[in-house]
């Protein structure tokens, strides 16, 4: 997933404004309890989300696909003061942590979740988007591009994580799965999508970031 040399993630993470203690936290316990803890954005992610959402300031972020909260504690830190973060995820027992470190983070007033399918919830919630991390099913990618576009505040930014698979999207696409075609193939499409101009940032396991004209 990570393609930087251990040693040059290890310098930029010395460089870099380290997590808060809530965070080293969540983090600690995701790796000890939870199933797949490399779906954490983590420290180098967290703080690029982190900086990007204090540099536009949003009013509203949607995020599709909590895990365990960590990336919605480091996008919710740029909020204006009357900002919300809604946030949404499929599986119900990741509830009690998800809402444990959002109180632990003095953030229960900022960031709402929202438990259950996606492509049900996002047409639920009112408002324009300043800021949309899409994290989840990879399959759905493109259906989730499809649902908020529109619905992005010129300048706002829409960023898809995990966009180069562990590298597997340069794989010829007759030999790749299902969720590397998806994502190849979002990518093509945002691309290509004279609605947004994009940069493919290969942070972690790659970020397309993607700004509204």
């Amino acid at each position: 997933m990570n393609f930087l040399p251990a040693e040059i993630e290890m310098y930029a993470e010395k460089f870099t404004q380290p997590e808060s203690k809530i965070l080293q936290e969540l983090n600690r316990e995701t790796n000890a309890h939870v199933l797949q803890p490399r779906m954490l954005s983590g420290h180098l992610q967290g703080r690029l989300l982190s900086l990007i959402s204090k540099m536009i300031q949003p009013s509203l972020i949607l995020e599709i696909g909590t895990y365990t909260g960590y990336s919605a504690i480091c996008m919710a830190e740029g909020l204006r003061k009357e900002g919300v973060l809604h946030t949404i995820e499929v599986n119900e027992e990741l509830k009690d942590i998800i809402l444990s470190y959002i109180t632990k983070a003095r953030l229960q007033e900022k960031i709402k979740l929202h438990i259950g399918n996606a492509k049900e919830i996002i047409p639920r919630i009112n408002g324009s988007f300043d800021l949309i991390f899409i994290d989840a099913d990879k399959e759905n990618y493109s259906a989730y591009f499809d649902l908020t576009v529109d619905r992005t505040k010129q300048g706002g930014f829409i960023i898809a994580d995990n966009v180069l698979w562990s590298g597997n999207v340069l794989k010829p696409f007759h030999q790749m799965d299902a969720e590397t075609k998806a994502l190849s193939e979002y990518t093509e499409k945002v691309y290509a999508d004279d609605r947004v101009e994009s940069l493919l940032l290969p942070v972690r396991d790659g970020l397309l970031i993607s700004r509204k004209k």
